[in-house]
C-alpha cells in the first residue's frame, strides 16, 4: 500500500537534494546510480531518455527501488539529516523531455535549456510509489 511523503520529505526533493536510485541487477546485487527527482502527488518521478539503461532494466524485472537523499540540516547528536525512502517503482513511455526541463530548473537554474538538444527523444518517467520511509529528519519513524 502506498504512503504519502510528509511534507518534510517534499522539501528536501525539491530544494535540489540529489537522488541515489538503487535498484536490483538480474544476479540480485545492488545497482546504484544518482539522479534527479521531483514529486508528483505522493510519487517520486525521474526521467530517463535511453531505453537501455541497466536502472531501467532492472526497474521492468523488479520494482522493489530505494532511495535516498542527504539534506543539510545537522540532528542531534550531530548526524546529517538524510531520508530513505523504500517504495515500488514503474516505467511510463514519454514525457521524458518535459519533465528533465522542469528539473533542470531546480538542478541546474531558471534559465536552462535541458537536455541541451533539438528534437528529444520522448524517453521515459519512472514513477516510484513510497512503501516506507526511513533515515533522519522530521520524516523519520520515531
Amino acid at each position: 500500500m502506498a504512503g504519502k511523503l510528509p511534507d518534510s520529505a517534499r522539501d528536501l526533493i525539491e530544494a535540489g537534494a540529489l537522488g541515489h536510485l538503487v535498484t536490483l541487477n538480474d544476479d540480485g546485487s545492488p545497482q546504484v546510480t544518482c539522479i534527479w527527482v521531483g514529486v508528483e502527488g505522493d510519487e517520486l518521478v525521474s526521467a530517463h531518455l535511453a531505453r537501455d539503461q541497466r536502472k531501467l532494466r532492472n526497474v521492468r524485472r523488479d520494482p522493489r527501488v530505494v532511495l535516498s537523499f542527504e539534506g543539510t540540516r545537522i540532528h542531534p547528536p550531530g548526524l546529517r539529516e538524510y531520508l530513505v525512502v523504500h517504495g515500488a517503482a514503474r516505467i511510463e513511455e514519454g514525457g521524458a523531455p518535459e519533465l528533465l526541463q522542469r528539473l533542470a530548473r531546480v538542478y541546474l537554474g531558471p534559465d536552462v535549456k535541458f537536455p541541451p538538444m533539438d528534437d528529444p527523444p520522448p524517453g521515459f518517467v519512472m514513477r516510484t510509489t513510497v512503501d516506507r520511509l526511513g533515515g533522519v529528519g522530521p520524516w523519520a519513524p520515531r
